[in-house]
């Protein structure tokens, strides 16, 4: 195996082990070592791909993002938010997303509380992520709907209530499925959004 090819399979490694420890003992009590432990992998590997918990911390934001970014670049895709197949795919996206992602979730929420730094750094990926769908909001405008705010605010609004209603519904047993929450919140943000019903 080359060396480029061992050094991407150590930080897949490391990446992965850091998630589960994360799940188990969550973001503030790992130790860098629990991570290499877990990884089976030296102690001193950790800082050959990382310059800290917190940069392994961003890579996985990176990945997240990433993976919504393939999504969003795939053909097929729709960006107009009068349209309410267009919501519902970027809902059932994003709670597809927050379902698979939710260790690095809650770990971004851990770090923002204990560092100013950090908490700037999940609000640009969250600013980020947020541009990334303005030009979807627009299309409301355009059609003549009153949004409820400017639409970068109306954008945020839509997203906190959508992650904090996620981030309530796996720390609480939700009888509804998957399929259910992705249309409960599609109806939700179209006519919040759009100020109609579909």
């Amino acid at each position: 195996m080359k060396r480029k090819e061992r050094a991407a399979e150590t930080e897949a490694a490391l990446k992965a082990a850091a998630k589960r420890v994360f799940a188990e003992r969550g973001y503030l009590n790992t130790k860098i070592t629990d991570i290499t432990a877990e990884a089976g992998r030296a102690a001193g590997s950790f800082y050959n791909h990382f310059a800290g918990k917190e940069a392994l911390l961003e890579a996985l934001m990176a990945d997240m993002a990433a993976d919504g970014d393939s999504w969003a670049a795939a053909p097929g895709h729709r960006s107009d938010f009068t349209d309410p197949q267009a919501v519902r795919e970027h809902v059932a996206v994003y709670v597809r997303r927050y379902r698979e992602h939710a260790v690095t979730l809650r770990a971004m929420r851990e770090a923002a509380l204990v560092n100013e730094g950090f908490a700037a750094t999940v609000d640009r990926f969250a600013a980020s992520e947020t541009a990334d769908l303005l030009g979807h909001v627009a299309h409301v405008a355009e059609a003549g709907r009153q949004l409820p705010a400017a639409p970068e605010t109306a954008l945020r609004m839509a997203f906190s209530l959508v992650h904090a209603f996620l981030q309530a519904r796996q720390q609480q047993a939700d009888p509804a499925t998957e399929q259910e929450t992705v249309e409960a919140l599609t109806r939700f943000v179209y006519r919040g959004l759009n100020g109609r019903d579909y």
